[in-house]
């Protein structure tokens, strides 16, 4: 046990901002809060941090109540989205700032900053002021100064959202590597599923102020425990439905049928919402678990490496993503092929009623 919360909400006059919370993150590996914009990620990891005072509950530290200790008296970092460094220091200077306010030694100062400028790949750069800097050399600087402080508990609100691709995609793979000898407790927010899914670790989702699942992150992914938490972990949208099953069939609409295979083989008889993942809709049948739809063409997005496409199926617009270039005509019907194997189902009260182990 690292961080725990008991029964933590946050309201503003009427407004309740974080409904009541009880979770528990682990030290030592990735937490990772999943919502769209506006979940309240950024308020529950304010509250982590000692910025803003929950409202009721409790917030524990490694054993300790830490509800009341104000944000300078703990260990903690935290790195935003934007830029934040300051402009008339340099890069050496923003790194040391932490340990300069600790009081530490020039000597200690000098190896930290060498030590985490080099695995930052900034140590050219150190003489350099933020103006003088890209900006994934502006956000590096910011996480450097997070990282140096050696931090009880690190906060990373979505740092790198505001990169371009490449830069994204390098930091994505460095951060994990950052940590995976210190001994902190590391709370990552996206809106991004994919970031979730690469960091691995442990994920909870988030809605509307809610906590709605929180596990280790294949789990939440691939077993979600109701159709809310469902779709906050995918992107693109998660495609839902009404159905029917009777027997050893599943019917969606009068025309799609399907054996009841997978997560359906064990639900009673009667009525549901499935939902199915776009990558298992294809251009071509995968698999002996593949059920042709015929649908109208709406939106296609093609790019280097995959194909979106956007259709209309029985009133109700899906979504299919796939490998390679598949130049489908917007206003065209097109034939689809769902893996129904993959289909999950829930109840009327939007839970779960059955899993499939399908890969993420």
């Amino acid at each position: 046990m690292s961080l725990e919360l008991r029964n933590v909400a946050k309201r503003v006059g009427k407004d309740v901002h974080i409904h009541e919370t009880n979770l528990v993150l682990r030290e030592g590996a990735f937490n990772i809060l999943l919502g769209t914009t506006l979940s309240g990620k950024t308020t529950l990891m304010q509250l982590m941090a000692g910025i803003e005072r929950p409202t009721s509950g409790e917030i524990w530290f490694r054993g300790r109540n830490v509800t009341g200790v104000r944000v300078q008296k703990r260990n903690v970092s935290m790195v935003y989205q934007q830029f934040i460094n300051y402009p008339n220091l340099t890069v050496r200077e923003n790194i040391a700032s932490p340990l300069r306010v600790a009081g530490l030694p020039r000597a200690e100062i000098e190896t930290r900053v060498h030590k985490i400028a080099e695995l930052l790949r900034l140590t050219p750069m150190l003489d350099r002021r933020p103006s003088e800097l890209s900006g994934g050399q502006q956000q590096r600087t910011a996480i450097a100064r997070a990282l140096v402080k050696d931090a009880d508990l690190v906060l990373l609100d979505e740092p790198l959202a505001n990169l371009d691709y490449k830069l994204r995609e390098e930091l994505r793979d460095e951060l994990p590597k950052l940590f995976a000898d210190r001994q902190c407790t590391v709370v990552y927010a996206t809106t991004e599923p994919s970031e979730a899914l690469l960091f691995g670790g442990y994920t909870a989702t988030m809605h509307e102020g809610r906590i709605t699942q929180f596990g280790p992150t294949p789990d939440i992914y691939r077993r979600p425990p109701d159709l809310l938490t469902a779709k906050v972990f995918s992107d693109p949208p998660i495609n839902t439905a009404k159905v029917s099953k009777k027997g050893g069939e599943v019917s969606l609409g009068d025309k799609i049928k399907w054996r009841a295979i997978g997560a359906a083989a064990t639900i009673p008889d009667g009525d549901y919402a499935v939902a199915i993942r776009p990558h298992y809709i294809t251009p071509s049948a995968a698999g002996e678990n593949a059920v042709a739809i015929d649908c109208r063409v709406l939106v296609t997005e093609l790019s280097g490496s995959e194909s979106v496409i956007h259709f209309d199926l029985g009133g109700q617009t899906w979504v299919s993503q796939s490998h390679g270039i598949h130049p489908f005509e917007v206003g065209s019907s097109a034939r689809l092929y769902v893996d129904v194997g993959q289909c999950l189902y829930f109840g009327a009260d939007g839970a779960s009623v059955g899993s499939v182990g399908g890969s993420a």
